[in-house]
């Protein structure tokens, strides 16, 4: 079918603790769809998805949805079944994605630097860490938008802060916090874009510092060496690859106070809001929010079934 007569049906929602953000991004999918001249649909992804494809015959999927459920590879692997093509990574590339500590093995063994970490899983009796150095990063394995996160400054917070991240999922990843720059380098169709240095106002970009207060800078392309550039911008390339990544994702890194880069995680399914960090990148390389969104879509028709 030709991808100018598909109709499109913008998957966002869902039922994570990223709900809000989703709608954000799919209502922006959507509108530059529109202005492109596509035919599309907004769908709010629920239990009955299977039934509204079918209804409103939607030829191809545009995945806005983010975090467990939509990011994972459920829906993946749903739309795998169903015979209908849907942009970005395919299930498997969702499915160790999502997972942090899964995925920081893997990139690990590709040679990227890691954060020293271990995983911790729910009802385990675990006293803090004594091979991590304070402070500590504490977060769900299985969330993003750095819902459920703190960072762990002394014993009394240890407690509480696992408590925290193991309301949002079974398993939590503990870190030595890394003191430096955040960096994000977005990758569109294997190739890295224009990194982001992000300066929350309070040195940690949790999810107010991203979608909500205003005084959260971005620098892009990020003040970094040559030399940093191209390693995070390598790194990023083979995180991706490392995964199977298809379409856009968007890889997060520190740099740390001796200037060395850190993989923390890759998102599979980046924002795609007014404040999202690819299509802030994207702009940079003189790619255009409907371009982008374009880009997306087409990697849907590269897919092959079952990927």
């Amino acid at each position: 079918m030709s991808i100018t007569k598909a109709h499109i049906g913008v998957l966002m929602g869902g039922t994570s603790a990223e709900r809000e953000i989703s709608l954000k991004t799919g209502k922006a999918i959507y509108a530059a769809l529109r202005r492109r001249g596509y035919q599309a649909s907004t769908i709010d992804v629920d239990a009955s998805l299977p039934w509204v494809l079918k209804k409103k015959k939607i030829d191809v999927a545009f995945l806005a949805l983010h975090g467990p459920g939509g990011e994972d590879g459920t829906v993946q692997g749903m739309l795998d079944v169903l015979g209908i093509p849907y942009t970005g990574s395919g299930v498997r590339a969702s499915a160790v994605g999502m997972d942090k500590s899964m995925t920081k093995a893997l990139v690990e063994r590709e040679g990227v630097p890691v954060a020293v970490g271990m995983c911790l899983q729910k009802g385990e009796k675990i006293g803090p860490p004594k091979k991590l150095k304070w402070p500590l990063v504490v977060k769900p394995v299985d969330q993003g938008s750095t819902v459920g996160v703190s960072i762990v400054y002394n014993l009394a917070q240890w407690k509480t802060a696992l408590r925290r991240a193991w309301r949002q999922g079974s398993a939590v990843l503990a870190e030595s916090y890394i003191d430096g720059r955040e960096i994000a380098v977005s990758v569109l169709d294997g190739k890295a874009l224009p990194t982001v240095e992000i300066l929350a106002p309070e040195g940690f970009y949790d999810f107010a510092a991203k979608y909500i207060k205003s005084e959260t800078r971005y620098l892009c392309p990020a003040p970094l060496t040559k030399r940093q550039d191209r390693q995070v911008k390598e790194w990023a390339v083979r995180s991706y690859q490392a995964l199977g990544c298809k379409g856009a994702a968007r890889v997060d890194f520190r740099i740390n106070v001796a200037g060395r880069p850190f993989f923390l995680e890759i998102n599979t399914i980046p924002g795609m809001t007014e404040r999202s960090l690819l299509p802030m990148a994207a702009a940079q390389a003189r790619i255009s929010y409907e371009a982008l969104t374009e880009r997306i879509l087409k990697s849907a028709f590269k897919r092959k079934p079952l990927g």
